[in-house]
């Protein structure tokens, strides 16, 4: 029932946000929910029966979920780890330097390959792991500027970032009203707002907390990002 309502739900998304406008200097936007739906939806249906634990992060990346359509989505842990391998398209507007080549993409990203190699490390298998915990992102859209240089949503000039937020939000609520996870993680400071401000609203909240983005423009991020992850969630009650 769960993979049901976050199939319906990401649909909802994809649309609302398909919707809105944004302007220079973001250039192009890529909706992976969109062009990579079948990809996405495959891995919603992975989602277990019984999720205790819930990570959120921002938006979706150039290298990873841009070209899978899975949250954090690094080609190798998508296609060998996870098993899926569904047809992916190409945004409409695309930029010459950040093609779409799906699970043909040469590039890793390292965000992704740092959160789910540690994933992977700890429970082995993609049943094992799923079994109690999801990976989700806030935002599903990814902003290029002209350059191609990737620009976040919390860069958004306020006129753009209100209307985004607010269906953003709602596809939170209805995501953890649908889960009912006991903990929700914000993978970095961003998303662990999203989630407090989110939260507020539900009847029975999970219980927020946050770990280190697993980013390499972080410096701490490159000193063992696995190890203080993984202490960060023992301290937390998760692990």
């Amino acid at each position: 029932m769960a993979a049901e309502t976050l199939i319906k739900a990401a649909r909802k998304l994809s649309k609302a946000v398909d919707r809105l406008q944004f302007s220079e200097p973001v250039t192009h936007v890529y909706n992976p929910l969109a062009y990579a739906r079948r990809s996405h939806e495959a891995y919603l249906s992975m989602i277990g029966d019984d999720v205790s634990v819930v990570f959120l992060g921002m938006n979706p990346g150039p290298w990873g979920m841009a070209q899978t359509g899975v949250p954090f989505g690094e080609i190798a842990a998508v296609r060998d780890w996870m098993q899926i391998d569904e047809p992916i398209g190409r945004p409409d507007n695309e930029h010459e330097k950040r093609p779409v080549e799906g699970l043909q993409c040469a590039r890793s990203e390292v965000s992704g390959r740092r959160l789910w190699g540690l994933f992977q490390e700890k429970f082995e298998t993609p049943e094992a792991f799923f079994a109690k915990h999801f990976v989700l992102n806030y935002c599903p859209l990814v902003f290029m500027e002209a350059s191609a240089r990737n620009r976040t949503p919390d860069k958004l000039p306020a006129a753009e970032k209100t209307p985004l937020d607010s269906v953003c939000d709602e596809h939170l609520r209805t995501v953890l009203k649908a889960i009912k996870p006991e903990h929700a993680v914000g993978v970095g400071a961003y998303a662990e707002a999203c989630l407090r401000r989110v939260v507020k609203d539900i009847d029975e909240p999970p219980q927020v907390s946050r770990i280190l983005h697993p980013s390499p423009a972080s410096p701490a991020a490159n000193r063992d990002w696995a190890g203080t992850a993984t202490k960060q969630l023992c301290e937390a009650g998760l692990w």
